[in-house]
């Protein structure tokens, strides 16, 4: 495996804060590199953990933000994953590695420009286990469901329905929700009941769909 060297002592400062522990996810943010899914003046700045303007009111989540979330889907090889919010893509790619080629990743952007462009970065980089597709990320994808996760990387009113019914049984879902104070919510399906967990506050763009925000 080609290892990122810039990212080791980013990664080792988030294992010593406790935001990741699982090994594969670890393995997955020392191999992706987050330069390329930034704008070429911005690279320089590809492994400071902090969010990154990617254009179009977006931003690339600080690199701790993606462990965490990672390590809370508690991702393994072979999963069905939806992501909504694609942004530049690296999130997808993060999750792809873990997930492996035999699993899948389904990643909606409401952005044309943004699916795009993050659609030519995954393929240029050989991530032929990610499905870019552009629309409304809050009605979920259903000719694909159900998925094993899903994520959230926009904060909304509530978690969207939709995505909750298209999360297999025992399946677990991560997303921020609030507008001034936003908490990351875990949510674990058993059968008919739902329960939640709450992470901790975060600060993500705006979550704009028909089961988030209609205006912001």
């Amino acid at each position: 495996m080609n290892v990122i060297e810039e990212m080791i002592p980013v990664v080792e400062h988030l294992k010593r804060a406790g935001y990741i522990k699982n090994e594969k996810v670890i393995q997955a943010l020392l191999k992706v590199p987050r330069e390329e899914f930034l704008p070429e003046e911005l690279k320089k700045y590809a492994y400071i953990d902090t969010p990154l303007s990617i254009g179009y009111g977006q931003t690339i989540s600080a690199i701790h933000i993606i462990g965490m979330m990672c390590e809370a889907l508690d991702l393994k090889e072979g999963q069905k994953v939806l992501e909504v919010g694609t942004g530049s893509g690296y999130h997808a790619a993060v999750v792809a590695e873990i997930v492996g080629k035999d699993g899948l990743v389904v990643t909606i952007e409401r952005i044309p420009q943004l699916a795009e462009r993050a659609r030519k970065t995954l393929k240029r980089l050989g991530y032929d286990n990610v499905i870019v597709v552009c629309g409304d990320g809050t009605l979920g994808y259903p000719p694909l469901s159900p998925y094993d996760r899903i994520y959230v990387t926009a904060a909304g009113p509530k978690i969207p329905k939709p995505l909750i019914d298209q999360l297999k049984d025992r399946g677990k879902l991560v997303a921020p929700v609030g507008k001034d104070i936003q908490e990351l919510i875990l949510l674990e399906k058993r059968g008919n009941k739902i329960f939640k967990k709450k992470l901790g506050q975060v600060a993500f763009v705006p979550l704009i769909g028909e089961e988030g925000w209609k205006e912001y």
